[in-house]
C-alpha cells in the first residue's frame, strides 16, 4: 500500500527512529510534532507495526478530521470511531441509538484484538460502561444457512436494546413478519429482511427504508447492540436485591423490574448501571495491554475532561443528583497505564520530557502557478522522495503535461488494485521531461498511460507489514521526482528531515492567497457614510453649509449635464459640478437640530472654518502625542506565519471573504511590526469578525504571548470561548473564561493558571479588568463591541493600547471611533463583503398586531426555523409569554432573561440551540454571542425604547445562513412615537442591505447629534462646520503633525472640458440618493480598477450604461489617468483635442505624428491632436479622429491617454 512506502521513506528520519526503538523497547514515548503531521504519523507507525490502536484527540470535531485522514491512508476497513454521548443517564431520553452502536462496534474490535485504530475524543472516554467480563459489546451475526429458532431472533434483539416496532424504518427498530425478520442494525445506513424456512435462515436482503423495498442479496449481517449494557444473570439478580422492595411501592420500577425479567434492555436502565454490576469502568479498561494509545496534547486532553466533568457535575446537581460515582470517571481517573503510550505534543509546548521533535513544513502549493512550479522545483530538486495525490485522472493527465513543459521528471503510478485503493504502483514509466524535443516529450506523455498491475497492491495491510518486518525490501518511492498516485489525501505534508514530501490535489485548492499584498489600504469614506437626498442639509467645503435642493440638469455649449442645486441664506443658490461631489458632505451637527445657512459672499464661512482648523490642529497634535508614544514603545514582533498557523487557518470549515483576507493581511503586517498594534475591525453581524480575530490571538500565542479577550455579555463571553476552544484545542493551547458560568472555585483557578502561564487565552466580560487578573505575558487584547463598555473601563483600554497589540471588533462603532480611524489617527480595517449565500433580512415596521405575530411564528415554525421574541423589560415578561401562547398555541416556549441564575440562561439556550424550543422570548440579553443558524424570525415588541445601534445587534441574530429571514420591529398603536424614535425605526426600513453597520452608526449619530459622543470640547466645531468635514480637517491635520511630506497639500486636479452629456438619466436610476451615491463613488476612486467595480455594481442593477452614464464614467478614468501622468487640462476647441503639462517622449510622439497627425511642443508640455469630421479621410500623413465615426470626444480622449501609457493598471 501507498501508506507502506511513505512510512519506508518516512522513518529515515532520526527522530521517528528514536520513536520507534522506544516504542520497541516497550516504553511511552512523546514525539514534538506540529498537528498537520499527526495523523500521517500515526498511520505511518499503523502500518509498520498493525495492532489494536486508540487515537485520542480534544472535540469530536477533531475526531471526525482525524478518522477521515487516518482512513485515507490506512483504509477504511482499518478505522473506527467512538463517538461521544451526549444524552444523560439520569434524563428520560433515548440515546442515539447509531452512536452507542459506533461504540459497541469500536471497542469491540479493539478489545477483540482486531488491527484498527480507534478514534476518540477525551470526552466520549468519561461515560462509565459495564465491567470487562460483561462483553456488552459483543454483536450477533445472522448468516445464510444457519440454523437458529426462530422464536430467538427477536429475544437476541431485544436483549441488545432493539425495540419491536410495526416498521424498521429507523436504526434500532425491528418487525417480525410472517417468516421473516426485518431489522435496522444501529450502524448501517438501511434495514435488512432475514427471511427464514423454519429455522433455516433462508435469505438476507438488504432494504430501502423509506419505500420497503429489497435490492440485494447479503451472505450474513452483523448486528451491534444499541445500548451500553448487558442483562446477564448476575445483573439481573443485582437488580431485583437492590429494587425489589422499593417497587413494591412505585409502579414505575416494578413495570422496569417487569421488563430486566424479560430481557428486555431500555434507555432507563442507564442510571442503574452500578446497581446492575456493582462496579462500572472507563471503556479504556477494556482495551488490552497490547494495544497502543496515542495522545494528541495529553495535558490539552486531561483539561478538556476536567471541564468536562465539572459540566456533567452541574448538570447533574440541578438534575438532584448528587453523585457521579459509577456513572461517570473523572478525569483523573483515566488510567493510560496498562497500554504503552505515543504522546504527541506541539513544538510551541515542546519540554524536557520529549522523546524526539520532528520539524513539519506545510506544502505551500496554493496560490498562483508559479508558485505551485517553485514549490515542485525545489523539492525535486533537494531530491526529496516526492508523491502526489491526484485521484482524478484527466486532472492528473493534465498536471503531468504542464510538468513535462516545465521540465519536472516525473513517473506514474500503476493503477490500484480494487480492494486496495490509494496504493502505488512498482513498475513506472519515467518521463522524458529534459527532452529538448516537444514531440518526444508529447510521445514519452503517451507511453505514460500504459499502466500495469503493482504485486503490492494485492497485498493486504498485514501483508505489507509483515514484509517489512521479516526484513524484505518494500518498494520505496523514486527520489528526485514528482510520483503521481491515485488517492485522495485530504492534505499534504513535507518533512524535511525526511526527505519527503507529500503534496494532495487538495492543497491547490487551499483558500488562503498567499500571495496577497500586506499594504495599508485607506478606508472609503463612501463605505461608512450615506448619500444626501434633497431636503438634508449639506456642507460644501468652500461655500459652507446649505440645504440640497436637488440634481438639476443645466445646458452648456449645447451638452447636457448634471449640478448639484444647493440653497444658501438669503435665498442665493449654487450650482455644484458633478466633479466636485467629493468637497459636499451631509450635515452632522452637535444636537441633532436644524443648523444656520451659511451667506454667500461673506467671510462667515471662512472664520468658521478658520476657526475649527485652528482647533482640529490643537487636537491632532494631542491625538498625535499618543500615536508618537505607542510609535516610540518597542513592542514585539510576532515572527511570520508558522506551520501550526496555517493548519488552524485551514481548519475554517468555509470560504473567506476578500475583505476578510485584507483584514487578516493588515492585523498580521501589525503584529509583525516592532511596535503596539491599535486596529479597528469593523463588519456587519455575522460578517466574520470572530475568525479574523480567532486568527489574530493564535498568531499572538504562537509568539509565546498571551491574549485577553473582552466582552460586553456574558453570553457572547460563553459563544467566544467555545469557539476558541474548539478550534484551538487540537493544538495544544489552553483557553478559559471568566463569567458567572464558572463557580469562584473554577474562577480562581483560572486566575492562578493565568498568571503562571499555563493559560494562553482568557475570555471574559469586564471582568478581566479587575486588579487580580495578572497575567505572565499579555500580548494582546481583542475588544467585542467598545462602544458597550463605561466610562472607566474605555480609561482603563486606553492605557492597555500603550503597551500591548490592541484590536477592537465592531459592527456600530461610535463616532469618536471612526473620527480616529477615518483622520488616520488609528489603523482601521473593513468588512463589508457578505459571506456566500447570505440574504438580507426582509424588515417590517408598524404596531404591535397580534395577527401579524401569530402568522409569522407559524410561518417560521412551519419551515422548521425558530424565532427570536425580544420584550425587554423582565417585570412584562410573562405577559409576553402568555401573547405568544395566545398567538401560536402549539410552539414549544422558552424565557430567558438577566434575573434568572446563569445555569437556567445557559439551559435554555442549549434547548434552544438543540431545537427543543420554537420560540425563546427573551430580553436584549440575547443581543449579542447567540449564533443560531435556524433561527430566522425576530419579533421585537416595544421596539421604540431601544436605540439603533441595539436594534440593528438583535437584527443581527437572524439571517445567518441562506435562508431567508425576516425582523419585525412593533411599537404600540396607543402611544404616540417621538421624533428620534420615528427616525431610528426609518433607519431600520431604510437600511435593509447586507453590510449597513456603519451607516447605521453614522444615522445614530444623526439622530442623536454628534455633540454627545464627542464630548463639549468638540461642540463648537461640530456645529459650524459639521461632522464630516470637521473629521476631513483633522485628518489634514493629523497628517501635518506627523510631518508626512504631502500634508495639507491638494492633488492637482485635472481639468476636463471635453463637450459631451455627463448624467444619469432619472430614467435610468430614479432615485436620487443612489445617483449622489455613485456620483460620490466616481470622485472618490483612486485607480481604475475601483471605477470598473462601480460600472459593475450599477450595471448589474440598472442595465447597461446610456453613453451619457459611459462618459460619465470615462471622465472618471481621465482624470485617474491624467493625474498620473501629470496632466493639467484637456480640452476639445477648434477641431483638436490638446493636452497641457504631458511629456510626450520621441518615439510616441513620432507614432501620433505618423497615425494621427499630431503635433507635440516639449518645452511646453503640448500635444494637440486632431478631431473633426472627416478628419481621418485621405493618405499620407495621419490626418487625426473622425469624429464621424461614432467615437465621441470622451472616449477618444480616454484612448490617446491609454495609448500615452497613463496608467500602472494596464
Amino acid at each position: 500500500m501507498l501508506i507502506h512506502r511513505i512510512a519506508a521513506q518516512l522513518y529515515t528520519a532520526e527522530a521517528l527512529q528514536t520513536v520507534e526503538a522506544g516504542l520497541d523497547s516497550g516504553e511511552d514515548v512523546t514525539l514534538a510534532v506540529s498537528q498537520s503531521g499527526r495523523t500521517l504519523m500515526a498511520a505511518a507507525q499503523f502500518a509498520r507495526r498493525p495492532r489494536p490502536t486508540v487515537y485520542i484527540v480534544s472535540g469530536e470535531d477533531a475526531a471526525d478530521r482525524a478518522a477521515r485522514s487516518l482512513a485515507a491512508y490506512v483504509g477504511l476497513a482499518h478505522v473506527c470511531r467512538f463517538p461521544e454521548r451526549k444524552d444523560y443517564p439520569w434524563r428520560e431520553q433515548a440515546p442515539d441509538d447509531a452512536v452507542v452502536a459506533q461504540r459497541c462496534e469500536a471497542l469491540g474490535r479493539i478489545v477483540r484484538g482486531d488491527n484498527c485504530i480507534m478514534v476518540a475524543s477525551a470526552r466520549a472516554l468519561l461515560r462509565c460502561v459495564p465491567p470487562v467480563e460483561s462483553r456488552y459489546w459483543e454483536s450477533t451475526t445472522f448468516a445464510v444457512g444457519e440454523e437458529i429458532p426462530f422464536d430467538e431472533v427477536p429475544q437476541r434483539l431485544v436483549g441488545m436494546g432493539y425495540t419491536n416496532a410495526g416498521a424498521a424504518d429507523a436504526p434500532g427498530l425491528f418487525r417480525v413478519h410472517g417468516d421473516t425478520v426485518e431489522v435496522f442494525p444501529a450502524q448501517e445506513k438501511a434495514p435488512v429482511r432475514i427471511e427464514f424456512f423454519g429455522d433455516e435462515i433462508d435469505r438476507i436482503r438488504r432494504m430501502v427504508s423509506s419505500t420497503g423495498q429489497t435490492i440485494g442479496n447479503e451472505d450474513s449481517i452483523e448486528i451491534f447492540p444499541c445500548r451500553e449494557l448487558a442483562l446477564t444473570d448476575e445483573a439481573v439478580h443485582n437488580m431485583h436485591v437492590a429494587l425489589y422492595r422499593a417497587s413494591q411501592d412505585d409502579s414505575k420500577l416494578a413495570a422496569l423490574l417487569e421488563m430486566v425479567d424479560a430481557r428486555i434492555v431500555t434507555p432507563e436502565l442507564d442510571r442503574f448501571l452500578p446497581v446492575m454490576y456493582g462496579q462500572t469502568v472507563s471503556p479504556l479498561a477494556h482495551v488490552n495491554g497490547k494495544a497502543l494509545v496515542v495522545l494528541s496534547e495529553p495535558r490539552s486532553l486531561f483539561d478538556d475532561c476536567l471541564r468536562a466533568y465539572e459540566d456533567i457535575e452541574a448538570r447533574a446537581g440541578e438534575a438532584g443528583i448528587d453523585r457521579l460515582d459509577g456513572l461517570y470517571v473523572r478525569a483523573q481517573q483515566l488510567d493510560f497505564g496498562a497500554q504503552q503510550r505515543l504522546n504527541y505534543v506541539s513544538l510551541i509546548r515542546a519540554g524536557g520530557a520529549v522523546t524526539a521533535e520532528l520539524k513539519i513544513e506545510q506544502p505551500a502549493i496554493a496560490g498562483s502557478d508559479n508558485r505551485f512550479m517553485t514549490r515542485v522545483q525545489e523539492v525535486v530538486g533537494k531530491r526529496y522522495a516526492c508523491v502526489f495525490a491526484i485521484p482524478d485522472r484527466g486532472a492528473r493527465e493534465s498536471m503531468e503535461l504542464t510538468f513535462g513543459d516545465e521540465g519536472i521528471t516525473f513517473e506514474e503510478s500503476l493503477t490500484a488494485a480494487p480492494e486496495n485503493a490509494g496504493a502505488i504502483g512498482d513498475r513506472v514509466r519515467v518521463a522524458a521531461a529534459d527532452s529538448a524535443d516537444r514531440a518526444a516529450r508529447q510521445e514519452a506523455h503517451a507511453s505514460i498511460r500504459e499502466r500495469r498491475a503493482d504485486a503490492l497492491n494485492a497485498r493486504s495491510l498485514e501483508a505489507g507489514a509483515a514484509q517489512a518486518a521479516a526484513g524484505a525490501a518494500v518498494p520505496t518511492i523514486s527520489r528526485g521526482r514528482v510520483t503521481f498516485v491515485d488517492a485522495a489525501l485530504p492534505q499534504g505534508v513535507v518533512v524535511p528531515d525526511a526527505n519527503l514530501a507529500v503534496f494532495s490535489i487538495a492543497d491547490l485548492n487551499a483558500r488562503m492567497d498567499a500571495n496577497r499584498a500586506r499594504s495599508r489600504r485607506k478606508v472609503d469614506i463612501t463605505q461608512i457614510t450615506f448619500p444626501f437626498k434633497p431636503g438634508d442639509y449639506v456642507v460644501h467645503a468652500t461655500h459652507g453649509i446649505a440645504l440640497f435642493s436637488e440634481i438639476a440638469r443645466q445646458e452648456v455649449g449645447g451638452k447636457e449635464r448634471d449640478y448639484f442645486l444647493l440653497e444658501y441664506a438669503d435665498g442665493d443658490k449654487l450650482y455644484v459640478p458633478l466633479e466636485q461631489v467629493d468637497r459636499i458632505t451631509r450635515y452632522v451637527g452637535p444636537d441633532g437640530d436644524k443648523p444656520r445657512l451659511t451667506r454667500l459672499n461673506t467671510a462667515d464661512w471662512t472664520r468658521a472654518t478658520n476657526k475649527a482648523r485652528k482647533n482640529a490642529k490643537k487636537l491632532a497634535f494631542d491625538l498625535v502625542d499618543l500615536y508618537t508614544r505607542r510609535s516610540s514603545i518597542a513592542g514585539v514582533a510576532c515572527p511570520p506565519d508558522t506551520p501550526e498557523q496555517i493548519e488552524m487557518e485551514e481548519s475554517f470549515p468555509y470560504d473567506e471573504t476578500r475583505d476578510q483576507l485584507e483584514a487578516i493581511a493588515d492585523i498580521k503586517a501589525d503584529m509583525e511590526a516592532p511596535k503596539p498594534m491599535d486596529r479597528l475591525l469593523c463588519g456587519d453581524v455575522g460578517f466574520g469578525k470572530t475568525e479574523v480575530a480567532l486568527r489574530a490571538a493564535f498568531k499572538c500565542v504562537d509568539s509565546g504571548r498571551q491574549v485577553m479577550v473582552l466582552c460586553p455579555t456574558t453570553i457572547l463571553a460563553q459563544q467566544h470561548y467555545e469557539t476558541f476552544f474548539e478550534r484551538f484545542a487540537p493544538f495544544g493551547l489552553e483557553v478559559e473564561v471568566l463569567s458567572r458560568f464558572r463557580t469562584p472555585a473554577q474562577q480562581k483557578r483560572a486566575l492562578k493558571a493565568f498568571a503562571e502561564g499555563t493559560i494562553d487565552v482568557l475570555i471574559g466580560t469586564h471582568r478581566l479588568l479587575s486588579a487580580d487578573v495578572n497575567p505572565k505575558n499579555l500580548g494582546m487584547v481583542i475588544i467585542d463591541e467598545e462602544q458597550r463598555f463605561g466610562v472607566q473601563h474605555k480609561e482603563q483600554l486606553k492605557n492597555l493600547r500603550e503597551q500591548i497589540d490592541v484590536l477592537t471588533l465592531s459592527a456600530t462603532p461610535i463616532p469618536r471611533t471612526m473620527q480616529m480611524a477615518t483622520s488616520g489617527v488609528r489603523d482601521m480595517s473593513l468588512i463589508t463583503t457578505p459571506p456566500t449565500g447570505r440574504r438580507p433580512v426582509i424588515v417590517h415596521v408598524g404596531e404591535y398586531d397580534p395577527d401579524v405575530v401569530s402568522a409569522a411564528i407559524r410561518l417560521e415554525v412551519g419551515r422548521g426555523g425558530q424565532v427570536y421574541y425580544v420584550s425587554n423589560r423582565v417585570k412584562t415578561i410573562d405577559d409576553a409569554v402568555a401573547r405568544v401562547h395566545e398567538a401560536a398555541p402549539e410552539a414549544r416556549v422558552g424565557v430567558a432573561h438577566g434575573k434568572m441564575s446563569p445555569r437556567e440562561v445557559e439551559d435554555v439556550m442549549i434547548e434552544f440551540a438543540t431545537k427543543k424550543i420554537d420560540v425563546l422570548i427573551a430580553t436584549t440579553i440575547v443581543e449579542s454571542g447567540i449564533d443560531n443558524a435556524t433561527a430566522n424570525t425576530l419579533i421585537i415588541e416595544d421596539s421604540q425604547r431601544l436605540g439603533l445601534a441595539q436594534l440593528y445587534q438583535l437584527k443581527g441574530r437572524v439571517g445567518r445562513s441562506a435562508t431567508q429571514a425576516y425582523a419585525y420591529f412593533m411599537f404600540p398603536g396607543e402611544l404616540p412615537l417621538t421624533e428620534e424614535a420615528t427616525a431610528r425605526l426609518t433607519a431600520l426600513s431604510e437600511f435593509q442591505d447586507l453590510g449597513s453597520g456603519m451607516r447605521i452608526a453614522m444615522r445614530d449619530l444623526e439622530i442623536r447629534g454628534a455633540g454627545s459622543l464627542m464630548g463639549a470640547e468638540q461642540h463648537g466645531n461640530l456645529s459650524s462646520v459639521g461632522f464630516d468635514l470637521f473629521t476631513q480637517m483633522l485628518g489634514q491635520a493629523v497628517a501635518e503633525a506627523r510631518g508626512d511630506d504631502d500634508a495639507g497639500v491638494e492633488a492637482a486636479s485635472v481639468g476636463i472640458n471635453l463637450p459631451a452629456d455627463y448624467f444619469l438619466s432619472e430614467e435610468y436610476l430614479p432615485a436620487v440618493d443612489q445617483r449622489v451615491l455613485v456620483y460620490r463613488k466616481l470622485a472618490a476612486a483612486e485607480d481604475l480598477e475601483s471605477i470598473d467595480e462601480v460600472q459593475e455594481e450599477t450595471e448589474a442593477a440598472h442595465g447597461e450604461l446610456p453613453l451619457a452614464g459611459l462618459n460619465l464614467f470615462n471622465r472618471a478614468r481621465i482624470r485617474i489617468r491624467g493625474e498620473r501622468l501629470g496632466l493639467e487640462s484637456v480640452t476639445l476647441s477648434g477641431g483638436r483635442i490638446t493636452f497641457l503639462g504631458v511629456d510626450v517622449p520621441k518615439k510616441v510622439a513620432f507614432e501620433f505624428k505618423t497615425r494621427y497627425g499630431a503635433v507635440n511642443f516639449p518645452k511646453s508640455r503640448k500635444l494637440s491632436v486632431p478631431y473633426k469630421a472627416g478628419a481621418g479621410a485621405g493618405s499620407g500623413l495621419g490626418r487625426g479622429l473622425d469624429a464621424n465615426d461614432g467615437t465621441g470626444p470622451v472616449a477618444a480622449a480616454l484612448m490617446l491617454l491609454q495609448q500615452l501609457g497613463a496608467s500602472d493598471d494596464d
